[in-house]
């Protein structure tokens, strides 16, 4: 299903609609028309502060709530998520700035990221049942003024994104993804939204420009091959902002669903993922740009633009819902025109406040119906498996998670050039307290031991390169000589996270930690025996995170020979669901170990 060409005709009979309704906060008909002022107006101050606020990558989360572990959400800073804690600041700044005027825009990866999320786009998809997806009730209640599709928008397919996208009372952008048939913009690719200064006062137009990933066309090709096509986001920037000028945008604001590095985790096939910054510096008449998808907290970031040489104010409200950006804009009247004095940017921690009321009623009955799909029982395990000692054994839980990404990429490479390749899988002991309990594990249960929102990537290595990269998770472990007597709570060195000690199925390895640095690696084989080769080609099942250059790893940072978009939580969930029984013998192949000068240390 090809979403529709063009502006939404519902979203623009919902602004005319919002704008009769509300004269505080007055929308105006997108993608160029722009409602006319009054005739006469009460006395106006000669400057006026807009507030922006801002969210992005809230991936599914609404409730203060770890699904995982059916707890509230904590981590190590006592961050907390969710869109019921942002709607209390939103509503405290709405309060505390009265007549004066504030928006609220959110800068993409919504519809994805928790069991809520996929609840109601897999389990009970909105498509099918006609249920308005979680997501949509929580910020038609915040009243968001505008959307920017991220790249895990498309993650479900086009029709589930259309029916969402109907489901909202505010437009979502994406001005740079574009039909293939007619060449326009597959959604509304902009609106100007009309704002005052109390109910009587002269009209500010602030034009909302949205930008989509590029890189949707490389991850969630099955979806939007020959459908849609993504175009560079600084070109589609140059192409939109001034026809937003000359429609009477006073102030332009990009929303820009891509990082401000100006690097991409592909190749140069595609424009750049994380260009965000780069919009800023190379296209004229932007004022501020609203960015995510890196998950960065980027409280106030000034880029010059090389054409005007105006300071544009940039800001990331981090991920999850766990940080609102406000942006401030100081703007002048001239005539029947504002220009923009002065901008700036601070950021909001929402552990400061307490959940919406509101937002929690319009999303309770989901979120109960997705505490109870997690704590349901998905197989049986033969035995108790613990990660409690995977940070230097080998053990049967990472060999589950190592088992389940073989077996996703091998099928996925079937039929391809890469068909008779060795698959290896990499993966690491991600939480020291996870455990199948013998019996009935529940989904919780299976996602607690891969605690991360990691996508399953594959890439090509050969043998050199297989050795380079063990030897980098080596770096892990201290040195222990010979006759020294190894400590499990001292072995690792504690500068080095767990996630950063990587193991490799497929293939078996000695790792020498009495040997230096770089050197550890003394044995190096196929699982019969044969010595791995320098040349020899293997396809490598690896997480997104690690594929696109997390932790400095050699030789994985190349082109994906598979990347579904697929998390790998949910696929480890699949796996045991579809197989009723969590039993070691499918699945644990003891391949490596410590040694010192080849004896074992454990």
């Amino acid at each position: 299903m090809t979403p529709p060409s063009g502006p939404s005709r519902r979203h623009i009979l919902a602004a005319a609609a919002a704008a009769a309704a509300a004269p505080l906060l007055a929308t105006a008909v997108v993608a160029g028309a722009v409602a006319a002022g009054g005739a006469a107006h009460a006395e106006q101050p000669k400057t006026i502060d807009l507030t922006v606020l801002g969210t992005s990558d809230t991936h599914g989360n609404v409730y203060n709530w770890d699904y995982y572990r059916d707890a509230e959400y904590d981590d190590s800073k006592h961050n907390d998520v969710g869109l019921a804690k942002v709607a209390t600041l939103v509503n405290q700044v709405r309060t505390e700035q009265g007549d004066s005027p504030t928006m609220v825009l959110d800068a993409g990866d919504t519809i994805q990221g928790t069991p809520l999320a996929t609840y109601y786009a897999k389990q009970a998809p909105i498509t099918s049942t006609g249920e308005t997806h979680p997501m949509a009730r929580a910020m038609n209640v915040i009243d968001y003024d505008a959307v920017t599709l991220g790249n895990h928008e498309f993650n479900y397919g086009l029709p589930l994104l259309d029916t969402w996208t109907k489901q909202l009372d505010f437009p979502a952008l994406a001005a740079n993804a574009v039909d293939v048939k007619t060449g326009e913009p597959a959604f509304t690719p902009y609106v100007i939204k009309t704002v005052r200064y109390g109910a009587n006062g002269l009209p500010i137009r602030v034009g909302i420009l949205g930008l989509t990933n590029p890189g949707v066309a490389i991850w969630d090709k099955a979806n939007v091959e020959g459908k849609l096509r993504f175009d560079g986001m600084v070109e589609t920037a140059q192409k939109w902002v001034p026809r937003m000028k000359a429609a009477g945008a006073d102030l332009v604001i990009v929303s820009a669903h891509g990082g401000d590095s100006g690097l991409s985790s592909y190749g140069p096939e595609l424009p750049v993922e994380n260009a965000a910054g780069l919009v800023a510096q190379k296209v004229p008449g932007v004022d501020a740009v609203l960015f995510g998808h890196a998950h960065n907290e980027v409280v106030e970031k000034f880029v010059e633009n090389e054409v005007t040489h105006q300071k544009v104010v940039m800001s990331e409200p981090s991920k999850w819902g766990q940080r609102l950006t406000r942006m401030t804009f100081t703007l002048a009247r001239h005539g029947d025109r504002w220009s923009l004095v002065k901008s700036g940017s601070t950021m909001y921690n929402t552990n400061t406040v307490a959940e919406d009321p509101k937002v929690v009623a319009a999303v309770r009955d989901e979120h109960d119906t997705t505490v109870k799909y997690v704590n349901q029982v998905v197989a049986r395990s033969t035995e108790e498996l613990s990660a409690a000692e995977s940070r230097y054994k080998d053990t049967p839980i990472v060999d589950y998670i190592n088992k389940v990404q073989t077996d996703t990429v091998a099928q996925a490479m079937a039929g391809t050039q890469y068909a008779d390749l060795p698959v290896l899988s990499i993966a690491a002991p991600f939480s020291r307290t996870a455990v199948f309990p013998a019996g009935d594990v529940k989904i919780k249960d299976v996602a607690g031991l891969y605690i991360y929102d990691n996508t399953l990537e594959a890439v090509v290595m050969n043998g050199a390169e297989v050795r380079a990269y063990l030897e980098k998770s080596a770096e892990y472990f201290t040195t222990l000589p010979v006759g020294a007597t190894p400590d499990p709570e001292t072995i690792n060195k504690s500068t080095v996270p767990d996630y950063n000690y990587d193991t490799l199925s497929g293939i078996r390895y000695d790792i020498d930690i009495s040997r230096p640095e770089g050197q550890r690696i003394t044995t190096l084989t196929h699982l019969d025996g044969t010595p791995v080769a320098d040349t020899e080609q293997f396809v490598v099942a690896v997480n997104n995170y690690r594929r696109s250059g997390g932790g400095n790893f050699p030789g994985i940072v190349k082109p994906q020979v598979y990347n579904a978009q697929q998390e790998i939580r949910q696929l480890l969930i699949d796996w045991a669901q579809a197989k009723g029984e969590i039993n070691p013998a499918d699945f644990y192949q003891p391949n490596w170990q410590l040694v010192r000068e080849g004896v074992p240390v454990f």
